[in-house]
This record gives C-alpha cells, sequence and structure tokens, in this order.
C-alpha cells in the first residue's frame, strides 16, 4: 500500500492527441501531479491544442486538473483504508465474482483493454505486452485487483458532471462500446452492496466513494470541501494536499482583475485577540494639529507656473505666496506625492504603451534620492526651511512594499525579492525590448503585457554577468492587477527588514512627516496570506497557493510585525517623526492601537458618508468609543485619496459636501485634503502625470466658502483633535427614535467648547440633542469604565433659572441664546434641512443681574439666532425708539423731497428719542432745526466712483442728517448721536431698510458704517480745523479713532501700522461730504487742501501709516499750516 503511486488517470489517445510529455507520467501510465507545476504544464499542453482547433472556449484549468488528481488520490486513498479495516482481499474477491458471473475471457478481455487504453510506461513502450503486466504485481498487489480498481475509479470520474471539461482525457465510451466494462462496473457494485461499509450501517464502498459528486455534482471545490469537511479523519494525511488544492482552485477561479477592495463595514472589537495588545504611541505636542494637505508634486509645479507666469520646475522655485496660502488656510502638513527618483523602466513602459507625456509611478522607485530634475536634495532643503517658517512641515511617502523594477536594489540584491528560477507559469513569454539601463542586468516584462491580453504576475531578471535567470514577482495586494512596474520585496528574511528601516530612518532625517503606502500589505497575518498563503487560507495572487507555509513555520521567519519594529526603532532613533500608514482590511485600530502607528487611514469616513451609510458610521464612531476612543484621535480622514475619485466627483460641492468637509475638519484626528480639493478640481491626477491634462480653472466661490467655512476650523484644529472630551450624541426625533442621519457631536480644548451637528441626508429632521454615546473613560489608578454623559453635562451648564448660554454659529455667523437649565434638561432642539449644518461654539453663560432679565430676549427670538445676543437684548431694550426710527428711515428711503410725512415721521422719532432718555423741553423746535439738512440730504449727490454703496447715497447722508438731532438732546452725561448710533445698533435698523429694497448684504452693512464714520468726522474735524492743527495731526487723530480707523482698514504687519488703498478710496466722498456740511466756514478750502495731499501722501506712502504722516508733516511746513 504504502509504495504504491496512484496519480490522474489519461489515456494513451488523449496523450497523444494534446501531446503531454513523458515527464509526467508515472511508471503505471497516470500523470503525476506531484507540484502545481506540473499541473499548469499539463494544462498549458491541453488548452495550446485546443485553441489551435479552434476550441479555445473549452479552456481547462490547472487547478481542476489539479483537483482531478486529488480526487483520484483521495478515492484510492479510502479504498486503501477499506482494505486496512474492513477486508484486505476485497479486490481479490472482487475479481473472482466478476470471472463467474461473467466469464474469465469477458472480464479478461475488459482488464485487457484497458490496460491498452492506460498503459503503464513500460506496455506504453512496448517492453512488457497488457497481458504480461496483468499477470504481475505492483507492489506486492496483483496488477488484475489494481486494475479493477482503476475501473472503479474511472467510471466515478466519468459520472462526475464537475469533470466534464476534462472528459476526454479518460473517456470510458471506446470501453463501454468494445467491451464488456459497463457489465463489469453493474456487477462491481452489485458486490460491494453485498459487502460491509467502511463504517458499520454506512453505504458501500462504491456508494461512498460517489458521495461527493452526489452532493455537489457541478463544483470540484465543494466537492473538495465535502471531502474535507465529511471525511476529515481518514484523509487527515492529505489534508494539506486537500487545503492547498482549495486554494488553487481559489486563486484561478476568482476573477482575472478583482474588482478591488471588499465593501466598508463598521469594525467590531469583539473578536480582537490577545496578539492586539494596546501599546499606543505617545504624540509629541505639534502632531494633534497637523492638517496635511496632498499635491502631485509635478502636476503641482505645472499649476504653479500658470498661476504666477513664470516656469517653476523645481522645488526651490516654489513661490512664497504659495506657501503662505496654505499658511492662512491652515494647513500644517504639505505632502509631496513623488518626490523621490523614480524608475526608468516605469517611464518607459508608460511611454510605449502609448503616453508620451507619462513619467514614472510617484510609486515605483529607483531609490529613495530627491529627484533631479526637482532639483535634488539642495532644492528640497530649501522648500523645506521656508514652508517651516510658515508652520508647514514637509510629509513624504515611503513605499516599503516594493520598489521599481529596476530599482538600484534589484540590481544589486535580487535575493531580497520573492522570485523562482523557472516560471510559474508555462505559458508565460519574455520576447520583448530590455527595460534595465544597467548593463549588468536585463529586466523583461511578460509580452501579454504589451498586447494587452495578460497581466502577468512575475517579470524576468537576466544577470548578464552570470548568465543567472531569476523569475521576479510584481508588488501586488491581491486586490487587483499586479503592479507591473514594480518587484516585490521578499520580507521574510532579515536583512531585507533591516534594509527597509534603514531607509525609513533616512526619509525621517528629511522629513517629519512618513506616509507609508500600503502599510497593511506588510502584517505578518497578510504578507503570510498573499505570498506564502498557510494551506486553506490561500487563493489571492496567481501561483502563489503552492508555496504555502504553516503558521508557527512562517512566524519563525518573521519573528515580530514589522511596523511594531519599525514604529520601536524610530521612536529611539527618529523620536521627532509622525508615522503614518496607509492601510485598510479592518486593520485601522490595530495599526495605531498595537503596533503604534501615530496615524493610519480611515476609508470608512470617504465611503461611508459619500454613500450615507450614516448608521454604519454613526455605528463605527460608537463601537470604538466604547472599545477605546483614542483610536478616533488616531485616524486620517479624507474625501479623496490620490488613487480615489476626487472630492468633487465623489461629493460635488454644494452643502453635502460642505458638511462632510465640515466634519473631517472637526472629528479627532487628521484631516487630509487632496490635490485640487480647495479649488473643486475633478481630474484624478495619474501617479504618472507631469502636467494635468485637462484645463481646469479654480472655483473662486467654493475657495471662497472654505475661506469662510473651513480654514478658521483648521486654524483651531486644536479644539477639534482631542477624544478625551469628545462626545457623539442621538438626534431623537418627536417619536422617539433616533434619526441615525445626523451627526452631532462635541468636543473640548482649555475650556473652549464646541458643538457640530450635520444632517447627511436630502430631507427635514428635527429633534433634541442630548444623550451621548457611551465612551470607556479612565477612573482613578488606571482603571477604566464606561461613562454615560448628557449634553448640558459636556457644555458645562450651570443648574439655575437665571442663567442662559449664548453661542455662536461659524455657518450662518448668527448667536443663538437658550436658558442654561432647558439644555440640562432636555437637551438642544435643533431643525435641520437637507445637508444642513451647524458649528456652535463660543459658548458662554450670562447671568440675569441689576434688575435687567435675559428671558424677554428669550422670549422674543423663540429659538432664533440674531447677529449679536447682546446687541439683540439692547435693541429689545430701545424698541420704544428705534421702532420710530425705523418708520423715518423707511419714509427717507422713498422720499424724493420735503413732505409732510417726512416731517411727521422725524417729529415721531424725535419725541420717542427724548422720552427713552428722559430729555426734557419740545421737540418740534429740534426737528424744524433739522428738516432742512435733512431734505437737502436727499437730493445731495456724493462722488461715489467705485463705491458699491452709491445707489444709497441719498439714504445714507439723509440717514445721518437725520440722526443728528440725538447731538441735541439732554439725558446720558456727554452722550452724542455717534454715541447713541453704537449703543442703540441703529445702523442694524438702516441695514434693514437697504436689504428689504434688494440691497446686498454687505452693501447694507457699509453704509451703517458710513453713518457711523460720518457721525465720527463730526466730532473730530469742527474743532481740528478751526484750531489750525497740522495736515500729520490730523490725520494721526483719524486713525487714533476707532470708528474712522475700522473704515481705512487700518492694520498692524511686521511691527509697522498701513491703512488699506480701498478702505481710504472709498472714505474719501464721505470727507468731501463732511467738509462741504460742518467745517467751520473760513477754513473749508484749508480742509479740502488737506484731503488732496492726504490722497497724493497715501499713494506715494505705499499706504504706510508712518511715512505718509511724515509726508503730512513736510506738507503743512511748506504749506504754513
Amino acid at each position: 500500500m504504502k509504495n504504491q503511486s496512484f496519480e490522474m488517470l489519461v489515456s494513451r489517445r488523449a496523450r497523444l492527441h494534446y501531446g503531454l510529455s513523458d515527464t509526467l507520467f508515472a511508471l503505471d501510465g497516470n500523470v503525476i501531479l506531484a507540484d502545481l507545476r506540473a499541473a499548469r504544464q499539463t494544462a498549458s499542453a491541453i488548452n495550446a491544442v485546443r485553441r489551435a482547433s479552434g476550441d479555445a472556449d473549452r479552456s481547462v484549468s490547472a487547478s481542476d486538473i489539479n483537483a482531478a488528481g486529488l480526487l483520484h488520490e483521495v478515492m484510492h486513498h479510502l479504498i486503501g483504508i477499506y482494505r486496512q479495516k474492513v477486508d484486505p482481499d476485497v479486490f481479490a474477491r472482487a475479481l473472482k465474482e466478476l470471472e463467474i458471473d461473467l466469464g474469465v475471457t469477458a472480464v479478461e478481455t475488459t482488464l485487457e483493454a484497458f490496460v491498452e487504453a492506460f498503459p503503464p510506461r513500460a506496455v506504453r513502450d512496448d517492453e512488457i505486452s497488457p497481458l504480461d503486466y496483468l499477470e504481475s504485481d505492483t507492489g506486492g498487489v496483483a496488477n488484475r485487483q489494481v486494475v479493477v480498481e482503476e475501473i472503479v475509479l474511472l467510471w466515478l470520474a466519468n459520472n462526475n458532471p464537475a469533470l466534464e471539461p476534462l472528459r476526454d482525457l479518460f473517456d470510458d465510451a471506446e470501453l463501454v462500446r468494445t467491451t464488456a466494462y459497463s457489465a463489469v462496473v453493474n456487477r462491481l457494485q452489485a458486490f460491494f452492496k453485498g459487502r460491509p461499509g467502511l463504517e458499520s450501517g454506512g453505504p458501500t464502498l462504491i456508494d461512498l466513494l460517489h458521495e461527493p459528486v452526489a452532493a455537489s455534482p457541478h463544483s470540484l471545490q465543494q466537492q473538495l470541501d465535502f471531502i474535507r469537511n465529511r471525511w476529515g479523519l481518514w484523509v487527515e494525511n492529505l489534508m494539506v494536499r486537500l487545503l492547498g488544492g482549495l486554494d488553487f482552485l481559489a486563486e484561478e477561479h476568482r476573477p482575472v482583475f478583482p474588482p478591488g477592495p471588499g465593501p466598508i463595514v463598521a469594525p467590531t472589537y469583539e473578536d480582537w485577540h490577545d496578539e492586539e495588545f494596546e501599546a499606543f504611541s505617545a504624540d509629541l505636542e505639534w502632531m494633534p494639529r497637523v492638517v496635511l494637505i496632498a499635491k502631485n508634486t509635478y502636476v503641482w509645479l505645472t499649476q504653479l507656473s500658470r498661476e504666477f507666469d513664470r516656469e517653476i520646475t523645481r522645488l526651490d522655485q516654489i513661490p512664497d505666496e504659495a506657501l503662505d496660502r496654505l499658511q492662512i488656510q491652515g494647513i500644517t502638513g504639505l505632502w509631496l506625492i513623488g518626490l523621490w527618483e523614480r524608475s526608468r523602466a516605469s517611464e518607459t513602459i508608460k511611454r510605449w504603451m502609448g503616453d508620451e507625456d507619462a513619467v514614472a509611478s510617484a510609486y515605483s522607485l529607483h531609490d529613495y534620492v530627491v529627484a533631479a530634475d526637482l532639483g535634488g536634495q539642495e532644492a528640497f532643503d530649501d522648500l523645506k526651511t521656508r514652508a517651516w517658517e510658515r508652520g508647514v512641515r514637509m510629509t513624504t511617502d515611503m513605499v516599503p512594499n516594493h520598489v521599481g523594477i529596476d530599482g538600484r536594489w534589484v540590481i544589486e540584491h535580487p535575493d531580497w525579492f520573492i522570485g523562482l528560477p523557472d516560471c510559474p507559469y508555462p505559458d508565460y513569454s519574455f520576447t520583448g525590448a530590455d527595460l534595465c539601463a544597467d548593463e549588468r542586468v536585463g529586466i523583461y516584462l511578460e509580452d501579454g503585457y504589451w498586447d494587452k491580453s495578460d497581466a502577468a504576475v512575475v517579470f524576468k531578471r537576466v544577470d548578464h554577468w552570470t548568465g543567472e535567470v531569476r523569475y521576479i514577482y510584481h508588488g501586488n495586494d491581491g486586490t487587483s492587477m499586479p503592479w507591473n512596474d514594480t518587484a516585490q520585496l521578499d520580507y521574510r528574511k532579515p536583512e531585507v527588514r533591516e534594509a527597509v528601516i534603514q531607509t525609513i530612518l533616512h526619509v525621517a532625517q528629511l522629513s517629519p512627516i512618513i506616509r507609508f503606502d500600503a502599510a497593511m500589505t506588510l502584517t505578518r497575518k497578510n504578507f503570510q496570506r498573499l505570498w506564502f498563503p498557510e494551506p486553506g487560507t490561500g487563493g489571492d495572487i496567481p501561483s502563489r497557493s503552492g508555496f504555502g507555509i504553516n503558521r508557527s513555520d512562517f512566524e519563525q521567519l518573521m519573528p515580530e510585525e514589522f511596523w511594531r519594529e519599525v514604529v520601536d526603532r524610530s521612536a529611539a532613533e527618529a523620536s521627532d517623526t509622525l508615522l503614518l500608514a496607509e492601510a485598510f482590511w479592518m486593520l485601522e485600530g490595530y495599526f495605531v492601537r498595537t503596533l503604534g502607528m501615530h496615524r493610519v487611514y480611515n476609508s470608512a469616513f470617504m465611503n461611508m458618508l459619500r454613500d450615507e451609510a450614516n448608521d454604519e458610521y454613526r455605528k463605527l464612531i460608537r463601537n470604538t468609543l466604547e472599545y477605546d476612543p483614542r483610536i478616533l484621535s488616531r485616524y486620517v480622514n479624507f474625501m479623496s485619496n490620490p488613487d480615489e475619485e476626487t472630492a468633487e466627483e465623489q461629493f460635488g460641492r454644494g452643502d453635502k459636501y460642505f458638511g462632510i468637509c465640515t466634519m473631517m475638519a472637526t472629528l479627532p484626528g487628521l484631516p487630509m485634503f487632496g490635490h485640487g480639493q480647495i479649488e473643486g478640481y475633478r481630474e484624478k491626477y495619474g501617479m504618472e502625470f507631469r502636467t494635468p491634462r485637462w484645463d481646469e480653472q479654480p472655483d473662486e466661490g467654493l475657495r471662497q466658502r472654505h475661506e469662510n467655512q473651513i480654514f478658521p476650523l483648521l486654524r483651531r484644529r486644536r479644539l477639534f483633535s482631542g477624544v478625551e472630551s469628545f462626545r457623539l450624541y442621538d438626534l431623537v426625533t418627536g417619536d422617539g427614535t433616533v434619526d441615525e442621519n445626523v451627526f452631532a457631536y462635541s468636543n473640548q480644548f482649555e475650556g473652549q467648547r464646541s458643538l457640530v451637528v450635520f444632517h447627511n441626508r436630502f430631507g427635514d429632521t428635527a429633534g433634541w440633542v442630548d444623550h451621548a454615546a457611551p465612551a470607556l473613560e479612565p477612573w482613578h489608578q488606571g482603571e477604566h469604565g464606561t461613562a454615560y454623559h448628557r449634553l448640558g453635562q459636556d457644555l458645562g451648564l450651570t443648574d439655575s433659572d437665571d442663567t442662559f448660554v449664548v453661542f455662536r454659529d461659524l455657518i450662518s455667523g448668527l448667536e443663538f441664546i437658550r436658558p442654561s437649565r432647558q439644555i440640562l434638561e432636555h437637551g438642544l432642539f435643533v431643525q435641520l434641512n437637507a445637508y444642513q449644518l451647524h458649528v456652535f461654539w463660543q459658548f458662554r453663560e450670562v447671568v440675569d443681574e441689576d434688575g435687567i432679565s435675559w428671558w424677554p430676549l428669550v422670549n422674543d427670538l423663540q429659538g432664533r439666532g440674531v447677529h449679536d445676543v447682546d446687541v439683540a437684548r439692547r435693541r429689545l431694550e430701545c424698541a420704544p425708539v428705534l421702532g420710530p426710527w425705523q418708520d423715518l428711515l423707511e419714509e427717507l428711503a422713498q422720499a424724493s423731497g420735503p413732505s409732510e410725512a417726512l416731517e411727521n415721521a422725524l417729529l415721531t422719532f424725535v419725541v420717542a428719542a427724548r422720552r427713552f432718555c428722559g430729555a426734557e423741553g419740545p421737540a418740534a423746535s429740534a426737528v424744524i432745526e433739522a428738516l432742512p439738512r435733512v431734505e437737502s440730504a436727499l437730493s445731495m449727490v456724493v462722488d461715489d466712483e467705485g463705491d458699491d454703496t452709491g445707489q444709497w447715497r441719498s439714504l445714507v447722508s439723509a440717514a445721518w442728517a437725520a440722526v443728528g438731532v440725538l447731538n441735541g438732546l439732554a439725558g446720558e452725561a456727554g452722550a452724542t448721536a455717534a454715541d447713541r448710533w453704537t449703543d442703540w445698533s441703529m445702523g442694524l435698523s438702516l441695514a434693514e431698510v437697504i436689504l428689504e429694497r434688494g440691497g446686498e448684504e454687505q452693501q447694507a452693512e457699509d453704509c451703517g458704517s458710513i453713518v457711523a464714520l460720518l457721525l465720527a468726522l463730526e466730532q473730530l474735524w469742527p474743532a481740528a480745523f478751526a484750531e489750525d492743527l497740522g495736515f500729520d495731526q490730523i490725520f494721526e487723530d483719524l486713525v487714533a479713532d476707532e470708528t474712522v480707523a475700522r473704515f481705512l482698514g487700518v492694520n498692524r504687519w511686521q511691527d509697522t501700522l498701513w491703512i488699506r488703498s480701498e478702505g481710504l478710496e472709498a472714505a474719501l466722498p464721505w470727507f468731501e461730504l463732511v467738509v462741504g456740511q460742518i467745517v467751520v466756514p473760513g477754513v473749508e478750502a484749508e480742509a479740502r487742501r488737506f484731503l488732496a495731499e492726504l490722497r497724493g501722501a497715501a499713494i506715494d506712502s505705499g499706504y504706510r501709516v508712518d511715512r505718509l504722516l511724515e509726508a503730512l508733516r513736510r506738507v503743512s511746513r511748506e504749506g504754513g499750516v
């Protein structure tokens, strides 16, 4: 038994028809399938003949041939067990029964015909006749019995529908037609029905052997699975072969180009094992503030060249303005994709395939030196220095899984790569041109790449000095085609691991942030799964199922996680480095919590929120909070990755985009922006792009909305990046259900609090935000426990009837007020439209005091927001005077000259103002005095060239004239019209009138500022010109006045005071108006000269205040002022 060799049956006719090599056949004539290479050779020979005869659609797979051989071997194995346990002479008895029932001649003729059809080598080579073969034995077993056993297995194979594609290899039709073969089989079945089964009460031997086929007639994989699961104890010593065969089937029958990673699901932590221990790396102080932006280096340089209208090809030519822009936006990390010296072969491949504009892939590297055409190390150091001056850290890629197909290590260390001395597939051919520029080595792609007929898993390396040929595997993550311009490193080898670690430490000296590409492929579990699969787990990379290693043996070769070693070495030798892993496959938590990476990609953020799988993403956050919240703070959240579609393509550029972008900016972790995301670019830049292929211009509206809504959040990133105070809340609707489409979460840092609420769904919703998801929190003495929070508690509110919380919404710019106790008891009520967003912050509590209550305002607003709660309360208090003021403005807006209605409206306002201030005296006299000036203002023309407020000039002038009556009121000591304009927020009433009449919001705001400016000048200038002050002193008093300075845009930059040219140009017409209206008679000419000199001096001084003052001082001396 032990010496017998039973392999796959193949007929003489099939062997000759397909030209199968003699080396594939054992002495007994069966095909030897000792390894998968033999199965591939057999399949290759069969398919070649079928293709030549126009029968290519009947191609066979090597894994099916291997499975057929396994089935044959298993059946022999079970028959051997039957002999051992039940009847050693069963086939001798069967042979006698056949001869008795069918006759010796019929049986003998059938056996001889079988030997002729399926000849052992000696019979085939005419060394022995079929009859002589039948008279001899094999391994002590008579060959007649051996042939009877083979007849049983031949019949089983021919009655297995799953083997139909291979039927012509062992077709029994000729035996059926010319011999007593069918009668022999029928009699054998009857014979075994009278014999005991392998198990007491079990099926007959032949019925037992047929069970896998009966269970799954059309699937070889399921038949082998049946054998593994049902016959496990009987085939224990064949189990590794069975698992290997299943892996081989899975490998060959998966899609040619798999569809990519599977669905993204929320992680659960119940199945985490002991090896997933806690070993976070500590963050340095700067790390939580990192906001990353990706730039495809060559493409960015081209875009900068166009923007700045000059050639920019080197890193040291990147303008300071581009770096300033990053700083202003709140970006603190600049990731340059494609920084290193790339593979020449990669560029050659792409160009030969028709992309004449391509460069090499950014992830097919020759070596880790800065590319010479980018300026090399010197240019990089220059950029790095200038970026750091603006608080921006450089980020570089490290590609540990593979190198370029002609990389330096491929030339110098071919043994560092996964490879074979023989080609894994006999059909591969490598007749193309040599891709290697190094004369020592030849590099050849498999021909199928060039005609796009195949995507080979290996390339051919020829050592020109020694003649050695090696077939090295391309880099591959098992989810798509092999990366045909790369070579896969072999991490079983300690010298490879050490070389990569040394390279990482080298890169760490150049940039403080390192992104590890495809890091998940190098965990021990995944590296083994892909390249040396444990039997039963293979099938991801073609041809690798034949190189399986059991787990314990593999862990001897790779005794610890590579990434854990990288983290520990980096902490010791490059501690000021942030390590960022691109990792998927549900390994995100493992990478940061156990392997110790500082940050890890969170692709669920992009995928789930794009697809509005909101319940799944909320589940992800909830599960992580309850297991270990610190994982959340280590996520890299992004809306586009370089190999994904752009953010604009995935999320659009409307409210949904900005809602999710706001989440990215305000959730714990690290936000990462894609190249062109802020500008709204739609083109996906390939890793081989030298220039953008589409002619796109930045969307200025999109960029401005980022400026208003996103960048303020990024500049305050520390408020959102931590997880210690992070809470996720449910929004509970009126019927008591949780709306899973609403994300509501709060955070705080150093007493500053925020609450983000976003509805990621097209539709409306409303409800209360109150209860937070349970979260694991540290307790005393290192213990942890689950905590349950509520919103009011997290906002630190006071439980009191006279305490209110005020907060602002960044999105609308409005402030809100709520009773603190209401939020403590019920939460915050919110109403949300489709994709509506709130970012509430600047939380502060106010208390009733000095007899003044906030309750009237709360009741008046009924939950609405206002621009300023303090102003709103004051305006509510001032309603007795603001109502008539509003009526007066309405009348002024529609009046074109004197009218009784205008006079009555002015009188009503004056009466109300006097009463509100407690002033005495008749109102009529004030009206008589002010009315002419108001009426004159209505027809006044102001030189407003280039002034957006020009259409409202009459209303502005008339409002200024009308509010002047407040200067004559008694009441508050020293209070002027300017004071009351501010205290009563009268400008808001003017803005409302302008908006009601179709004015723009900015125009309305500017008109109020103009009246404030006029009132301030009314206070400053009469005395200034009457006292004969110097022009420099007059201007110095102007910029010292808060109202005037704000209008002129006075600002300090680099310790120098400046004014905005636009501010001065907008102010000059109104300066002229004041000069004509209120300057003391006799000095009007001097005042006008001041204005003329001011304009000229401002231009000459470049709007720098100290130089402008000096120029005015000289003018004053020269003019005798």
